[in-house]
């Protein structure tokens, strides 16, 4: 799979459209992007920013990604490279993919394969 292929087979979702769906300011979810709490990037003919839909679960963002971005990005990923690995297939994870390993609780499989990755 290209890397466009990739990127193409997420869901992305806006800030505004974040901010609508849990009732927040968008200055809250700018602040999450800021804070690295999830990444970001521009896409789109109008080179909006957008955030993969699935760093969300029906709380906010899930519990143990603002972690596992961390290790990635001190490992010198850059955003990019970031959700590159998260969505990545992977037939090794119980899930398919660290995104999804995360979405069920797997956050210490996911942050040792990310430190490893990362160094």
């Amino acid at each position: 799979m290209t890397d466009q292929d990739l990127f193409d087979s997420i869901e992305w979702t806006t800030v505004p459209d974040l901010a609508e769906r849990f009732d927040l300011p968008l200055t809250t979810v700018r602040q999450w992007i800021k804070d690295r709490e999830v990444v970001a990037l521009r896409r789109g003919e109008r080179d909006v920013v957008q955030v993969p839909a699935r760093f969300f679960d029906d709380r906010g963002v899930v519990k143990a990604l603002p972690g596992t971005i961390t290790v990635l990005a001190d490992g010198g990923m850059s955003d990019e490279d970031v959700i590159r690995w998260l969505f990545a297939p992977d037939e090794t994870l119980r899930e398919g993919s660290p995104i999804e390993d995360l979405h069920a609780g797997h956050k210490t499989e996911i942050r040792r394969r990310a430190a490893e990755t990362a160094w």
